[in-house]
């Protein structure tokens, strides 16, 4: 049975030459079912995205849309509204029978950070076909918040394939009722796990999301708990309507109502419900590792986290409305170390909860 390759599988692929790239892995660049990818050297700044196409290089395509080109070896900010391109320092040679699947770590969506991965030939975002030998890009378009970033900066991800390994909706609900993948909530399987927001908290007066602000400082992409979240963030209280009116084109934090396991030989995705339920996008972020929410590792019902983004027209979201669905994958065998296990996991145990490059928010609260 093929599925989603484990870290021991990706440390093999640096040894065998299957991941080509001029610096070994960082200590926590390998995670349970994922591996972050590192920015390159150099940064160009475009006049607007673009996939190349079939028989076209990312280089080739980018010499006519190139504004200038940015040296990363120091850093540099990234502005919002401009859209960049980074060779990625990894580069892939899958053998037959095995593709990959791209997207931005968690820290990155949390910040309103939009960024996708090209290959050469692409025709689509964010998806690495069967045998693909050749370079990665990264797209990066800062949305709320401009950023610093340099040459080894993390800010996506990506997940290995041997063949087919979605689980269908009803295998799920069996997968369910030995491992309880969510809990509270609706509690709903449908185009896998059903996720709905939550607009009470705790009761009136709770913290039940956060609102970007704009004109902010910058945020160093590496550095953890180095800012006052509210320097950048209006906290949202439950004032006993349970609901809330997205603005268009401002950046939420909010949270499912549900709590959700990942068991360790599974993996999960979090993917849009539906573009016609309502004109917003969430979660830009998609991968759970396995381990996520589990007992064993510190889990104990891990809430998912939700970058929500209103599009053209004011929309009215309310308590327990559906708005994402996580898809579980097989694992191709048990990671030897879960997420949460001792490996710098970020959001095990989560409830509502900023990216982690801010300061506890006890002050927001």
């Amino acid at each position: 049975m093929g599925g989603i390759l484990p870290a021991r599988a990706i440390k093999a692929m640096f040894e065998d030459g299957t991941i080509k790239a001029p610096n070994t892995p960082d200590s926590d660049q390998i995670q349970p079912a994922s591996l972050d990818l590192r920015l390159g050297q150099q940064a160009w700044r475009v006049r607007a995205s673009f996939l190349p196409g079939p028989g076209a290089k990312v280089e080739e395509k980018l010499q006519g849309l190139i504004l200038h080109e940015i040296d990363l070896s120091k850093g540099a900010v990234l502005e919002t509204g401009c859209v960049y391109i980074v060779k990625l320092q990894e580069a892939l040679s899958l053998p037959a029978g095995l593709s990959a699947t791209t997207n931005p770590k968690s820290s990155t969506g949390r910040i309103d950070v939009f960024t996708r991965v090209i290959t050469d030939d692409g025709r689509e975002f964010d998806r690495v076909p069967v045998g693909y030998n050749g370079a990665l890009y990264a797209e990066i378009s800062p949305r709320t918040f401009p950023v610093l970033v340099r040459s080894g900066s993390r800010l996506s991800q990506i997940r290995f394939r041997d063949g087919d390994a979605l689980i269908s909706d009803e295998a799920l609900r069996d997968v369910h009722k030995e491992h309880i993948l969510m809990s509270g909530g609706n509690e709903l399987i449908g185009g896998g796990v059903q996720l709905s927001i939550d607009l009470m908290g705790d009761g009136i007066g709770s913290l039940i999301g956060y609102r970007a602000k704009r004109h902010t400082g910058l945020i160093d992409v590496d550095v953890k708990a180095a800012h006052d979240p509210l320097d950048f963030w209006e906290p949202i209280y439950n004032r006993g309507d349970a609901s809330l009116i997205l603005d268009p084109n401002e950046f939420y934090i909010l949270v499912s109502q549900e709590a959700v396991h990942v068991p360790p030989m599974y993996a999960a995705e979090m993917v849009p419900f539906d573009p016609l339920v309502g004109e917003f996008r969430v979660h830009y972020a998609g991968f759970f590792d396995p381990g996520f929410g589990h007992s064993t590792v510190g889990g104990t019902g891990s809430r998912a986290v939700l970058e929500v983004r209103s599009h053209e027209v004011p929309f009215l979201v309310g308590h327990g409305q559906t708005v994402g669905r996580l898809v579980y994958e097989h694992m191709a065998e048990r990671p030897a170390t879960l997420y949460g296990e001792g490996i710098g996991s970020n959001y095990q145990g989560q409830a509502l909860k900023l990216s982690k490059h801010f300061k506890v928010a006890e002050s927001a609260s």
